[in-house]
């Protein structure tokens, strides 16, 4: 993360704004507006161990990419690691973090609405779990096995102009290995997190990063840019190992007085087709790195490098963004599982209100402070000052596309949440197994925000090089994202635009002016820590200021809290204090 405020900022946003149902607690049942409390605190509580848990893990990545350029530099070596790289890469947002959530979270979140309304009698969880876990398994070995043997031919096809191919293809038989732990822990954590658990998902990062790091530190002299892929694979043996003892006592507790009897009436039907367009719509989101790497194999070496580094520095602005709908995402599920699509059109509308302002607050840092940024964090070893000059310039013309990330992140998750991969056995077959084009809209907004990807990139390549790709990227993500907002609303999650267009350009507004001000400041500071320090203090008094002046919620709410904080008067002392302190000096 690129400063500790956002998070505190969030924190405090997300406890005012995790009712997760509606506003008005009055209106509500007695039952269910007691229970208000309780549920905001315990978001609250469950955001604060994830942000401390996930920065954690981002600290630990970020040492990793410190430690990659400082023993590797930026080289075709480390092109070809990178392109092995694909593999780990396209299967954390497939198996981890987007398809097996989207997937995961509301099947689980149903099956836990079946356990509310019938407590007696067979276990959904429990029946959940055994009819996707073990095809998972075996599906998961099966394509890992695919791509271990058919890794000459994908690394010519992701990159068919790159200088070290051997090397390439050794390190992706290696990062292979990540795909069936990389599925595990997925599973796993969708699961938790579904049940109310957060903690142990929060840690999967943490335990991928040090095995990376334990490798890297103890084999780069030995095996070179091997010793990154070897880490990869331990490490995802490790995110997945920290989750089994979590999931196994939950399901043990939970379904102790339920268990699954033979012969038992099923409560929950696999829909099998709804795999499609959700495997689909991750696959065509990472489908941007590929043609990052395919158009950039044929530039000068050390381009895909650039562009990496650059893509993990602008993702930390995105770091506690992603958290909050991390979070949310199970109220959310729980929400359409019951019906209630207004309580999720709610929710939904303080999500993307709350990640706009983190993402563009951490945007507004990195377009003013990127250059010294780039040379605190990267520029030692290998890496020298034309890399910082050319990596600092790719995260620049990145961040234009930040806020669309954001968006999307926020948006597809209740797209999705219509179309579990389960159904009630109560629900028509007609009406719950089939598949409309509604759902395979993501997907067709993907592939046009990838045409213009495609198209910006090869024809600004040829005359600005990593700088076209960016510009690429940043122009067919903003094209995806105004596509799905429409698409939210034709799936019964009518958002109120005026409402969030309104706010997100009061948000941009502050955003824009407090760069001015971070970039005037950074330039007025020698050396790159003071840059930083200046430039990011600025931006966020700047973005602070304008965003509560223009009446932004996200901001002004943090900001009134503190100030209010601030100058209440600190309770006056205990008239006993005073004498109980003269008798223990009397004694």
């Amino acid at each position: 993360m690129t400063t500790d405020q956002p998070v505190a900022a969030a924190a405090t946003a997300t406890a005012d704004a995790t009712t997760g149902i509606a506003d008005d607690t009055a209106a509500v049942p007695a039952p269910r507006a007691a229970a208000e409390p309780a549920r905001r605190g315990f978001l609250a509580k469950a955001f604060g161990v994830t942000a401390l848990l996930s920065a954690a893990g981002s600290g630990l990545g970020l040492l990793r990419d410190l430690l990659l350029a400082r023993y590797f530099g930026a080289n075709q070596g480390t092109d070809a690691f990178l392109v092995a790289w694909t593999v780990p890469e396209t299967a954390a947002p497939l198996l981890i973090e987007d398809a097996m959530a989207f997937l995961m979270v509301p099947a689980f979140s149903l099956a836990l609405v079946l356990r509310e309304e019938r407590p007696h009698g067979p276990d959904p969880v429990r029946q959940l779990t055994r009819s996707t876990l073990p095809w998972l398994l075996l599906a998961l070995c099966t394509l890992s096995g695919a791509v271990a043997l058919g890794a000459p031919q994908l690394v010519d096809l992701l990159a068919p102009g790159l200088a070290a191919p051997q090397l390439a293809v050794t390190c992706t038989r290696i990062t292979a290995l990540t795909i069936l732990p990389f599925g595990v822990a997925g599973y796993l954590a969708s699961a938790l997190r579904a049940l109310h658990s957060f903690t142990a998902p929060a840690v999967i990062y943490v335990m991928y990063n040090l095995g990376i790091l334990a490798l890297l530190l103890s084999g780069h002299r030995l095996l070179g840019v091997r010793s990154a892929a070897i880490g990869v694979a331990v490490g995802s043996a490790l995110m997945a190992g920290v989750l089994v003892l979590p999931f196994a006592r939950r399901l043990r507790s939970g379904g102790r007085r339920r268990g699954l009897r033979r012969g038992a009436a099923r409560r929950l039907v696999l829909i099998p087709l709804a795999l499609l367009p959700v495997a689909a719509f991750t696959l065509t989101r990472q489908a941007q790195v590929f043609i990052e790497r395919y158009l950039g194999s044929d530039l000068p070496p050390g381009t895909i490098s650039h562009l990496n580094y650059a893509a993990k520095v602008s993702q930390l602005a995105m770091t506690s963004a992603i958290l909050i709908v991390t979070v949310t995402f199970p109220v959310v599920a729980r929400a359409m599982a019951a019906g209630d699509f207004t309580a999720a059109r709610d929710r939904v509308e303080k999500d993307l209100g709350q990640a706009a302002a983190l993402v563009l607050l951490g945007t507004a840092f990195l377009m003013a402070c990127a250059p010294a940024l780039v040379a605190l964090l990267f520029q030692r070893g290998a890496f020298g000052p034309a890399d910082t000059s050319a990596t600092a310039a790719v995260i620049r013309v990145y961040s234009f596309g930040l806020p669309a990330q954001a968006m999307i992140g926020v948006m597809v998750r209740p797209y999705f949440c219509v179309r579990p991969v389960v159904r009630r056995a109560d629900l028509p077959r007609a009406e719950g197994d089939r598949i409309t084009w509604l759902d395979w809209y993501p997907v067709g907004a993907m592939l046009l925000g990838l045409a213009v990807t495609v198209a910006v990139g090869v024809g600004a390549t040829p005359h600005f090089g990593a700088l076209g790709l960016a510009a690429g990227n940043a122009a067919g993500i903003t094209t995806t994202a105004a596509l799905l907002m429409r698409g939210l609303m034709l799936r019964g999650v009518a958002l109120r635009l005026r409402l969030v267009l309104g706010g997100q350009a009061r948000l941009l507004a502050a955003a824009v002016a407090a760069t001015a001000l971070g970039a005037l400041a950074a330039r007025a500071a020698a050396g790159p820590l003071p840059a930083a320090l200046f430039g990011g203090t600025a931006v966020l008094l700047a973005f602070a200021v304008l965003g509560a002046l223009f009446g932004a919620p996200e901001v002004r709410g943090p900001v009134l809290g503190l100030l209010a904080r601030a100058r209440r008067p600190r309770p006056a002392p205990s008239p006993t204090a005073p004498a109980a302190e003269g008798k223990s000096h009397g004694r």
